[in-house]
């Protein structure tokens, strides 16, 4: 399983990136680790956006960080309301620091890197509110496979 490919620090360090950048914005970012992807990456990660019902936040601001771990494959999905606001290559910039670090096997430094990155760019559009509630677990979900 892909839960087992992470160490508990690991995991840890994740959420905590998760946690770190929310304190930026309102931007809603959340994580989706599994084994295998055998479909087109960004029509899984759409798929786990909405069994995640990210697309359910108030100023849909959600970001997905999808990864198929064993497949070497990932996305990263913003929500309707992020990129109606962002340039066009916002993700690309992301994704191509990310894999600066996947080349070197650091999924884990690659996930937080992105996640810092993606919460710094959002604070702009989307920036943190005192009464700001957490409508997405910060926790990292697992696939079954």
């Amino acid at each position: 399983m892909a839960k087992d490919s992470f160490s508990k620090e690991e995991k840890q360090q994740i959420e905590q990136a998760i946690k770190t950048a929310e304190l930026k914005t309102s931007g809603e970012i959340q994580v989706h680790l599994e084994n295998h992807c055998k479909e087109d990456v960004m029509d899984r990660a759409a798929h786990i956006f909405k069994v995640l019902k990210m697309h359910k936040t108030a100023e849909r601001n959600g970001v997905l960080f999808y990864m198929a771990i064993k497949d070497h494959k990932f996305a990263i999905l913003g929500d309707v309301g992020i990129n109606q606001k962002v340039p066009d290559h916002f993700w690309d910039d992301i994704k191509e620091q990310m894999l600066l670090h996947f080349k070197k096997d650091e999924i884990t430094k690659g996930l937080s890197k992105g996640i810092a990155m993606a919460g710094e760019q959002l604070s702009a559009h989307f920036p943190y509110q005192k009464d700001d509630d957490n409508e997405l677990s910060d926790e990292i979900s697992f696939g079954k496979n």
